[in-house]
This record gives structure tokens, C-alpha cells and sequence, in this order.
């Protein structure tokens, strides 16, 4: 690759999405599809594919192959991971976040949706809107991902039929209506394992006239999605390098979680209430004249204040209220249960504190949207409402207003594994 095609490369945009369907909706074969038709896999790749696919003898080839690497631990019952996929059209770079479609991994579709712009939620054309679909459209509009994409794949097998895709838009439309975060919804109906509509435009349906899949994940619009307002810099580490060169250097390294940085800027040190004015502003490439969500970079500020990890920037003019006291939804992902209150190390930005659950308040039926109260355990995969209070301060935004600060994770102090994840109300 040329230097500046290597340029070009990393200033594309980039979307994240994942992808959520039951078991045998085609999944797989919608990836494979989507990386096989923009050329996104190799020539090697593609052979063992052919090979294999002729070896199980199937009739045409097997996408599925492409993703399905991990189906020998799966009927080993050994739990799946996230598996994250990277590709490329020249409009754009994408990283798919391929989870596991059966309700035992509803941790695993959380992790993989907590950092994706878009959802593409799978229908199986002949099942239509069906429990899991309902499920995985309440945890894409519990982590705030606003552009969803109804993929109606299977079109083939119920002869193409308008009628069938009309039904199901309606269908999900009608549940949809009880979500509140999904902005956008867009419907395709397609064929994965044929390729109508995935990349190329279908013959099959000349009734269709909206995007293919492929030229919607090019062309949707993401730049709104970050919090640009209130700003926040969560403060990673502080840079004193003992050089001649840099001898008084002394700069807060991190990712801006929200807002817009400049130097000039004046802005006050949470939680401790110190102000001070942003003197410049380093990044990899060189000085900044401003940074935004998500960049990382180095601030330097004109006076000496004392600030370390954990701490936070923000504007003197939109500062959150640094608080103990946390009201969330969360996502129990630990085999050993929460019931009533517990002891847990919250990881929240940078910071990290030690917490103590004060209430359970209710548990959430994900397939009904039901609220339940007469039952407050939390078993794996179990998603719902609870209150913490925390040793320190926070300073904490709600996850509708900004996901990196309104997000936090529960580490268990004995054993360190991480057992919910919690999104701020």
C-alpha cells in the first residue's frame, strides 16, 4: 500500500455494527456473504471455502464457513466470545461484532453491542418477528444504539413474497413503537445465501425500492451519535517525562468521552474543583487546534494543578454533579447470582471505586418488556434496574446522554472477574 493510499486508509470512517438473529437465521452466511461480495476475503480463503464446501456436499458455497470457525466449541458447549471481523470498501471501515444468537449469550450480544453505531437485527422471512427478535431489539435500544437495520433474509424461500415482507415490517414496527432510543429503523428484505440485496440489488424483488445492505452500512450517518456538547476527559495517565529536552513537561493523557477540547479553553478539575485554562494540546500527529469524541490526545494546562487518574476535564460551562449515589439498569453476566445487596470493586472511565448494592428494584421480562418484582435474583444473562453507592464520587452522566461516561462495569472484589454492566440512569 502507497503512503497515501495508507492515509486515505486510516482517515476513512469507520462503523461499527453487530449483528443479532436466532439460531439458523443466516447469520453467517449473511456475513460471509457481505465480505465475500466486496471482495473482502482472500483468494486462499475463498478456495478452502469451495473445498470444504464440496467435502460436506453442499449445493452451492458455503458463506456460512467463513464465520463458523468457533461451531466445534459451540456443540462443545464451551461459552462462545465475541468474534469481531474487519473490513473494507473504499467508502468505508467496518467492524462486525458477531454474538452468539441463543438467550444463554445475551452477555456476550451486550459486550459486542456496547460499542456498535448500528444493529442489523436477522428475520427469518418464513418465522417472521418472533421472542429473539424482541429480545435483541430491547438490548440494541438498551445500549443506545440509535440506526437499526431489519434484515428480512430467507426471501427465497417464501417465493419472494411482498405480502411477507410487508407483514413483518408491520409486526416489528408495532413493537418498536414501546422502544425509545432507536431513531432510525430501515428494512431489506434479502436473500444472504442467493446475495439479493446484501451487496448487489435484487432481481427477484423488483417491488424494492430502498438500499441494498451493503450500500446503507456505506451511507449511514453516525456523526450525531457522539455526545459533541458536554465536554469530558476522563484523565488516563499523567506524562512527566524526566528529560532534559521535556525537563517541566507535564501533560493529562486520555480519550475525549464527549464535547470539544481547544486550547484556550477553561475548564475545571473533577472532582476536586480546580480551574485552570488549556495551554495546548498534543496528540500522535503533532499539536491540535481541537479535539473531539473519540480522540485521544495530551493536554497541557497553563497552571500546576494536581490531577491524576481517575480524575476527569470538563468545561467550567456544563459540569456534571460528582455523586455517590447510582441508579441503573444493568446486565448480570456472573453464573453466581445477585441477590439482594453485594460488595463489588465499579469501574467507571478511569476511575475506579468500591460499591455496594443498596437496592434491587426489578428485573426486566425481555421478551414482554414486563417489569418483575416478585422476583429479584439476578442469574446470568438477567437484565434489569438496581441502585449502588459508591466510595468516592463519580462524575457520572446518564448513558442516554453520553454512553462512555453513563456506562460502568461490577468486578467481583474476590475472585476479579467482571459481573454486570451497568448503563446509568
Amino acid at each position: 500500500m502507497s503512503e497515501d493510499n495508507n492515509s486515505g486508509y486510516l482517515d476513512m470512517d469507520l462503523l461499527r455494527f453487530t449483528t443479532a438473529g436466532s439460531v439458523d437465521d443466516g447469520k453467517s452466511t449473511l456475513i460471509g456473504r457481505l465480505l465475500y461480495d466486496s471482495k473482502a476475503i482472500f483468494e486462499d480463503q475463498m478456495e478452502a471455502m469451495e473445498e470444504s464446501s464440496k467435502a460436506r456436499g453442499d449445493e452451492n458455497v458455503n458463506l456460512a464457513l467463513l464465520t463458523d470457525g468457533l461451531r466445534a466449541e459451540r456443540e462443545q458447549g464451551i461459552t462462545i466470545d465475541v468474534a469481531y471481523r474487519y473490513f473494507a470498501t473504499p467508502k468505508r471501515k467496518f467492524i462486525i461484532a458477531d454474538t452468539p444468537g441463543h438467550i444463554q449469550y445475551t452477555r456476550n450480544m451486550v459486550t459486542g453491542a456496547s460499542t456498535a453505531n448500528l444493529a442489523i437485527v436477522l428475520i427469518d422471512a418464513r418465522k417472521g418477528v418472533i421472542e429473539q427478535t424482541c429480545r435483541h431489539s430491547f438490548i440494541a435500544n438498551l445500549l443506545r444504539i440509535q440506526h437499526v437495520v431489519v434484515c428480512v433474509n430467507k426471501m427465497d424461500l417464501v417465493d419472494w413474497d411482498e405480502g411477507v415482507f410487508n407483514k413483518i415490517v408491520d409486526d416489528f414496527k408495532s413493537f418498536a413503537s414501546r422502544l425509545d432510543n432507536i431513531v432510525d429503523v430501515t428494512f431489506i428484505p434479502a436473500s444472504a445465501l442467493i446475495g439479493d440485496n446484501i451487496v448487489d440489488k435484487s432481481e427477484n424483488m423488483p417491488w424494492y425500492q430502498g438500499p441494498t445492505l451493503l450500500y446503507h452500512l456505506e451511507t449511514v450517518y453516525i456523526g450525531a451519535d457522539e455526545n459533541h456538547v458536554e465536554a469530558r476527559f476522563p484523565v488516563q495517565w499523567v506524562i512527566r517525562p524526566h528529560s532534559d529536552k521535556y525537563h517541566d513537561f507535564r501533560g493529562f493523557a486520555g480519550r475525549v468521552a464527549g464535547g470539544v477540547f481547544k486550547p484556550g479553553d477553561d475548564v475545571t478539575v473533577l472532582p476536586s474543583g480546580f480551574a485552570s485554562k488549556i495551554k495546548a494540546i498534543e496528540s500522535m500527529d503533532g499539536p491540535q487546534e481541537e479535539v473531539f469524541a473519540p480522540m485521544s490526545a495530551t493536554i497541557t494546562l497553563e497552571d500546576e494543578i494536581d490531577m491524576s487518574r481517575g480524575d476527569m476535564l470538563v468545561k467550567a460551562n456544563n459540569q456534571p454533579e460528582p455523586t455517590q449515589d447510582i441508579d441503573a439498569m444493568i446486565c448480570w453476566f456472573d453464573s453466581k447470582p445477585l441477590a439482594g445487596s453485594g460488595k463489588f470493586i465499579l469501574r467507571h472511565t478511569t476511575k475506579e471505586v468500591k460499591a455496594i448494592v443498596t437496592e434491587v428494584c426489578y428485573k426486566v421480562n425481555i421478551n414482554t418488556l414486563h417489569k418483575v418484582e416478585d422476583d429479584l435474583t439476578f442469574n446470568l444473562n438477567d437484565i434489569g434496574r438496581i441502585k449502588v453507592r459508591t466510595s468516592a464520587p463519580l462524575i457520572a452522566d446518564s448513558y442516554k446522554s453520553n454512553r462512555i461516561t453513563g456506562s460502568f462495569v461490577l468486578i467481583d472484589e474476590l475472585t476479579n472477574a467482571t459481573v454486570a454492566a451497568g448503563m446509568i440512569i
